[in-house]
């Protein structure tokens, strides 16, 4: 079935395109290009216009040819932008907010911006930073103009850069149009795997999928160091830890609980279960689930403004 975008198709701006744009712009891009793509996802009607056309802002002069050569294998058109988000943004039909937390009110509160955005799609990857916040800033907290851009908040993480992402779609009142949410969803249903939850959800989310590849990190590098603690070479240690991770998420995938999946290998009296027990003994499941717990109160603090959260927390 061929994947080529519907005409007119939209244009779709992004807004500090530093590693996330690019990773997203990527994911896009190869999606149009993948002859077994669609314009369809698993969850939403068929998508009467998709990106075909691609606009990358960013405020560091440098970032143009970074851009550049990451998208350059891509045969769509491409517009890069040093310091003008107000064009990138009048050019587009859709938004993608990748800047720093900090730096949306710079952004959005250029002069001519809120005019720009009407009628519009906002899609924010912001990490702390609620579609509320957004929508208040630009349009305070009376009622909104009726050519109101619509705001969707989405928390992806560093996996997408391998379309592996988790992404997690805040659930917005009202609703988005059909359309509108299927074109969302696809976007990042093309780095990865997409899930929708209330905006309560999103610190939590910011823990466990923005966060968590991290913490898994950390788990992977701890079992190749005790395989090299016993002989075997650090790249084969690592390539081994990784791959074990990799099947073990895919059994998961597949259906498989994970306590199911733990107890298929832990014989009785074997190496399986002495080394649990040693996991258990040192409270790693407690510490972990502590861990996601901490990230999404300091996701939490970090919302609402707050600095130096780690510095002040136990």
């Amino acid at each position: 079935m061929s994947t080529s975008a519907p005409t007119p198709g939209l244009t779709l701006t992004v807004l500090g395109c530093g590693t996330m744009g690019i990773a997203i712009l990527s994911g896009i891009m190869s999606s149009l290009s993948d002859s077994k793509s669609s314009a369809s996802t698993s969850t939403t009607e068929p998508i009467e216009r998709l990106p075909n056309k691609f606009i990358a802002c960013d405020s560091r002069r440098e970032a143009e040819k970074t851009v550049r050569d990451a998208l350059s294998e891509h045969p769509f058109p491409l517009t890069t932008l040093t310091n003008q988000n107000l064009e990138g943004t009048k050019a587009a039909d859709v938004i993608l907010m990748c800047c720093k937390p900090q730096g949306f009110k710079d952004i959005l509160g250029e002069k001519g911006m809120k005019e720009a955005l009407a009628g519009k799609l906002l899609i924010s990857i912001l990490a702390g930073v609620t579609g509320q916040q957004i929508e208040e800033f630009l349009y305070g907290t009376g009622e909104k103009p009726k050519d109101a851009c619509r705001i969707v908040r989405v928390m992806p993480n560093t996996a997408s850069f391998v379309r592996e992402s988790m992404s997690v779609i805040a659930t917005s009142t009202p609703a988005l149009e059909p359309q509108q949410l299927a074109l969302v969803t696809w976007i990042f249903s093309s780095i990865g795997r997409v899930v929708q939850l209330p905006p309560s959800s999103m610190d939590a989310c910011t823990a466990l999928c923005g966060s968590g590849p991290a913490f898994v990190a950390i788990m992977l590098e701890a079992m190749a160091d005790g395989a090299v603690a016993m002989g075997l070479p650090r790249a084969e240690a690592q390539l081994m830890a990784a791959q074990v991770m990799r099947g073990t998420t895919g059994l998961v995938l597949n259906g498989e609980h994970p306590a199911v999946l733990k107890d298929k290998v832990s014989t009785p009296g074997g190496c399986t279960i002495g080394g649990l027990l040693v996991l258990e003994e040192g409270a790693v499941r407690g510490t972990v689930a502590r861990a996601v717990r901490e990230a999404t109160v300091v996701a939490s603090q970090l919302g609402q403004g707050a600095v130096n959260v780690n510095g002040t927390r136990r």
